[in-house]
């Protein structure tokens, strides 16, 4: 998100959003469409250099074949955001990794809860011992 908005700013959100268009051989292009094209170009070049700076070297071999800042910034997009399904995922096998105690589990329960049932949390809390409270005993 940040280095999108930074490419905003920079006024090179068009060249990460769409391709640039590719004249055909048989396409003849007027002088200013010429400029355009070159402008285009220069753009996507210094997106491309930002885009650069912005990644770790690990991810940097597999984005250097990329022809354009679009092509960079999608591989960036499914590389760093990811589908929810993976992000499910990795938070899923995270989850498996790093197994969170009962203890852990009752003390977010008991801090859950509305202020309505203060008095139920204090109750527990005094009358239990939270350390050894396992989660079927709240």
């Amino acid at each position: 998100m940040l280095m999108e908005n930074f490419l905003r700013s920079k006024v090179y959100s068009q060249v990460i959003e769409h391709q640039i268009p590719a004249p055909t051989n048989e396409e003849r292009l007027t002088e200013v469409q010429q400029k355009d094209l070159e402008a285009l170009k220069l753009k996507d070049l210094k997106a491309k250099n930002y885009l650069f700076q912005a990644i770790d070297h690990s991810f940097l071999k597999i984005i250097l074949c990329k022809e354009t800042s679009k092509d960079i910034w999608d591989s960036m997009k499914t590389k760093y955001q990811g589908l929810s399904r993976v992000k499910r995922a990795q938070l899923q096998a995270l989850r498996r990794e790093f197994k969170i105690g009962d203890i852990a589990i009752v003390e977010k329960i008991l801090r859950s809860l509305s202020p309505k049932y203060d008095y139920v949390v204090c109750s527990i809390e005094e009358s239990k011992d939270i350390d050894t409270l396992k989660l079927d005993e709240l």
